[in-house]
């Protein structure tokens, strides 16, 4: 079966169909996304490729077999059935338009955008043009994060009471991309705001943050905090607790665990490998891993996985339009929670 019986057609093939990728934004996570949907994930063929810096796509079309194009010429192409949206984020709410009006399926990595009336445009693009979208929060394919949301979903922990989400990064970023990123909600958190309406499964009605300088004053010359806890309430009375670190010094510290009425489930860190030992002194194990790529890689494997199965077999999203709308709101809430020093409705973002 392929989407052409849903209405979004895809090149078949004789096992699986195929879906034709234009990729624009050849930077560090686009260089990612098009090593994985050429070499690394079945279903899915790279054909064209453009970067605002030309050397940038000739790279990529170099290491993939892609043609380079300009980004007007690879929204009209003929062989490119979705876009997959990996520039600067300033740029994404209008490539997000112009593929919606080219009647492409869109791929955007997040978020949409850091204004949330420039994330409704693109909503009504979207919606207005009835294509198939999915925003990357990627961190919903982690197996181990996926695992407790399947459980709390199963009601494997009973009624759920409170979640509580560590997301905590090895080392800062340069305070230049601090200043333009939207600080470390729109930037970070966002991932944690996803994962508490994911793994909860009601929607979050009131945010309350705060935050503090304490690993690079830099930081905090900036505009931004480095470290910040958010208290979020979710719709059904359910609690988030989310703890984030800019420098955890011991590498990724990314854990999520469900605690309700009957249980609870988690979804601790994975070391750099299995292997461990011990003496009469101590036990001894593996640190965590460093890279984003070490510690998620298999989360962006499935996520495109789950990408081709939404575009060739139909459903909702994955990961659609209105999550993208509704985790930008949370995090926009907990910078005004941060600036005001109080709990805030998302409704006030509207």
């Amino acid at each position: 079966m392929t989407n052409r019986d849903a209405g979004f057609g895809v090149e078949a093939g004789p096992e699986l169909a195929t879906v034709r990728i234009g990729l624009i934004g050849c930077g560090r996570i686009g260089r990612m996304h098009a090593d994985l949907i050429s070499t690394d994930v079945p279903g899915f063929r790279l054909t064209v490729v453009a970067d605002a810096v030309p050397a940038a796509a000739e790279g990529v079309a170099a290491t993939t077999g892609a043609r380079t194009a300009t980004i007007e010429e690879l929204l009209a192409a003929a062989d490119v059935d979705a876009v997959a949206i990996c520039s600067s984020t300033d740029t994404h709410v209008d490539l997000v338009v112009a593929a919606a009006e080219a009647g492409k399926a869109i791929f955007c990595e997040k978020p949409v955008s850091l204004d949330l009336a420039q994330v409704d445009r693109a909503v009504t693009a979207v919606q207005r043009a009835g294509v198939p979208f999915m925003i990357g929060f990627n961190r919903r394919f982690d197996p181990g994060h996926k695992s407790v949301r399947d459980c709390v979903a199963e009601g494997g922990v009973g009624d759920l009471h409170v979640l509580r989400i560590t997301s905590r990064d090895p080392a800062p970023p340069p305070p230049e991309y601090i200043a333009v990123s939207g600080g470390i909600f729109l930037d970070m958190a966002i991932h944690d705001f996803d994962m508490a309406g994911y793994v909860v499964g009601s929607e979050v009605v009131e945010v309350y943050a705060q935050g503090a300088v304490r690993v690079d004053p830099r930081i905090g010359e900036a505009g931004d905090v480095d470290t910040a806890i958010t208290m979020l309430t979710h719709a059904d009375g359910t609690l988030t607790a989310i703890d984030n670190s800019r420098e955890a010094v011991y590498g990724f510290d990314q854990r999520v665990e469900a605690f309700g009425s009957q249980g609870m489930a988690v979804s601790d860190n994975p070391a750099r490998h299995a292997g461990w030992r011990r003496t009469r002194e101590a036990t001894t194990a593996e640190p965590l891993p460093w890279f984003f790529l070490e510690r998620y890689l298999e989360s962006y494997r499935q996520e495109w996985t789950a990408f081709h199965s939404y575009l060739t077999e139909g459903g909702p999203s994955p990961s659609g339009i209105e999550d993208a709308r509704a985790t930008t709101a949370v995090a926009l809430a907990a910078g005004l929670s941060l600036r005001e020093g109080r709990p805030v409705r998302v409704t006030e973002l509207d």
